[in-house]
């Protein structure tokens, strides 16, 4: 019997990340290189390597029982939790009632978009997941591309909202930024909130990367500023190590109470309740403790060493530019100075670009350009610096905290080596692109 698949899904795409693991699981099983053995450089999945606190992980193994069905929008002991959370690190007073569990921030967002009409404000480069969801539910979006700084213009995001007819508009901010690491201040949060209170925009505010902003009394959250108008999506991820638990929430505006009787529709339609176990172990996870406060402290330092390395290292390549992350595990590598080089060699998009430097020998794994919603002939990439053993480089931080600057860079080499090694691949493929294409360019037609 043959099936048809509904077309809409025929469109969608897996994401970049996801895809590329999977070819890198196969291209390496047929490598016939000895050096192949050892496997690639990984700087294009994006995941915490450190280990499941340990609070979460016996508070899991305690409540392995529960097998009923949770309420829709989450067990109260962990929406009180979370409410205290958010007062405690946000310094934002979210009642319970106005805060819902979903499996991640990402099944949120989606269900977020499909109960709010209106025409969706994507800032480009962004996140790999929000494009292929704004495609499924068909909803109208326009791209608002960053300025050179790779943030947003609020004079630009005015323009845009003033030719759309839309009542309604959604920005998605994700804040910090996932691909570039930036963090938006308090006074760029503030001008982006004029613009937004002035021509009715709703804000969809990804924050799940804040507990990683190396300087936390830097972050402040979209709903602070905004609390009107904005929806701030958390959750394990990314500041607790824990994607694989599945677990996110959402905080509603204030004075959303109808809206919220429709978002529990959906939740009860697709998936009825997260599972209760885990919303359970997720309770010890928000609660206010020093062992909390010590792992986020560790983590978001090691996080800021190793990109403070990965941002020096890759700025010392002649023409790639880099954005200095203020948060998270990644940054954005721009490679559009080699273009010509590019080109010659017969690379003229980015995915071809992800496609070279993972053959033989440079084994090197980033998500292109293309796949963050940026032209499919730009050159830049996104680069997750977390190729490390998470458990182990976590003691030895404990052990012997570095301190100066060489102290660092030594932390990382000893640590990390595949995160050097991997960088080192990067500056071997273009300094031999650039090699290449000098011996076969007459010297009268070089460019300086």
């Amino acid at each position: 019997m043959k099936f048809v698949v509904d077309q809409q899904v025929e469109d969608i795409e897996m994401p970049e990340n996801l895809k590329l693991n999977t070819f890198l699981q196969e291209f390496h099983s047929n490598c016939p290189h000895a050096e192949c053995s050892f496997g690639f450089y990984g700087f294009a999945f994006g995941q915490s390597p450190f280990p499941v606190p340990k609070l979460i992980q016996e508070a899991l193994i305690k409540n392995v029982d529960k097998g009923a069905y949770a309420p829709i929008s989450g067990i109260t002991e962990l929406r009180n939790a979370i409410s205290k959370y958010n007062k405690h690190y946000f310094n934002m007073d979210v009642s319970p009632e106005r805060i819902y569990v979903g499996p991640g921030t990402k099944e949120l967002i989606f269900n977020l978009l499909e109960i709010l009409h209106g025409t969706v404000i994507l800032p480009t480069p962004a996140w790999l997941g929000y494009l292929p969801q704004i495609r499924f539910l068909k909803k109208n979006y326009h791209m608002l591309p960053t300025r050179a700084n790779k943030k947003i213009s609020p004079n630009d995001l005015k323009k845009l909202a003033l030719r759309l007819q839309d009542r309604q508009k959604i920005l998605i901010l994700n804040n910090p930024n996932n691909p570039t690491g930036l963090l938006y201040d308090r006074l760029e949060l503030e001008e982006i909130a004029d613009i937004c209170k002035e021509q009715n925009i709703t804000v969809i505010s990804d924050e799940i990367y804040a507990q990683t902003t190396y300087n936390f009394s830097k972050f402040v959250s979209m709903g602070k500023i905004y609390p009107e108008g904005t929806f701030i999506t958390n959750g394990l991820s990314k500041s607790h190590a824990a994607g694989g638990y599945r677990l996110g929430y959402v905080v509603f505006p204030q004075h959303a109470e109808n809206l919220g009787v429709q978002f529990k529709k959906i939740l009860a339609t697709e998936y009825t309740a997260v599972s209760t176990p885990i919303q359970h172990a997720a309770v010890a996870g928000f609660e206010i403790s020093k062992e909390m406060d010590e792992y986020f402290e560790v983590t978001r330092n090691i996080h800021q060493i190793m990109g403070e390395y990965t941002h020096h290292a890759l700025t010392a390549i002649e023409g790639v530019k880099v954005t200095k992350p203020d948060a998270t595990f990644y940054l954005l590598a721009d490679f559009n100075s080699y273009a010509p080089d590019l080109q010659k060699s017969n690379i003229f998009t980015s995915q071809k670009l992800s496609e070279s430097l993972i053959v033989h020998p440079y084994h090197t794994a980033i998500v292109g350009g293309d796949s963050l919603v940026l032209e499919r002939t730009d050159f830049s990439a996104r680069i997750a610096y977390v190729d490390y053993d998470g458990a182990k480089v976590y003691q030895n931080y404990l052990d012997n905290k570095p301190k100066s600057s060489i102290e660092k860079i030594e932390f990382v080499k000893k640590n990390a080596p595949k995160v050097v090694a991997g960088i080192d691949m990067i500056a071997d493929f273009f300094g031999k692109l650039r090699k290449d294409f000098l011996q076969e360019t007459p010297s009268s037609t070089v460019v300086s």
